[in-house]
């Protein structure tokens, strides 16, 4: 099956375009702590993922830095200190995070 591709080389389906940007297993947790906890350093969010290796979540956050859904922050101190925060872009993805949530939470067995 190939992809609907518009004159100007982008994906025409909005869903897939959507999935491509934040789909995964750990682009929408990591948003959604950010959007839901606040500003959180990179081994607070490893604490909130439990199973992430270190090498996945760097690149998760990368990738969510260069599609600018999250900001990132760091400070020349010794040691080295780095702080993850949404973007306007990223707490425009909120509202379809809270209802996964509540989607998660009543159908989760």
């Amino acid at each position: 099956m190939t992809t609907p591709i518009d004159e100007n080389g982008k994906l025409k389906c909005s869903i897939e375009y959507t999935m491509k940007k934040i789909g995964g297993k750990w682009k929408p947790v990591i948003l959604w702590h950010l959007g839901a906890d606040g500003t959180l350093r990179y081994n607070e969010l490893r604490r909130l993922l439990p199973g992430v290796s270190h090498k996945v979540l760097s690149q998760q956050l990368k990738e969510l830095e260069e599609d600018r859904f999250i900001d990132r922050v760091s400070y020349n101190t010794i040691p080295p200190k780095v702080e993850y925060s949404m973007t306007d872009v990223g707490r425009t993805i909120m509202p379809i995070l809270e209802q996964m949530h509540i989607w998660g939470a009543e159908h989760q067995s």
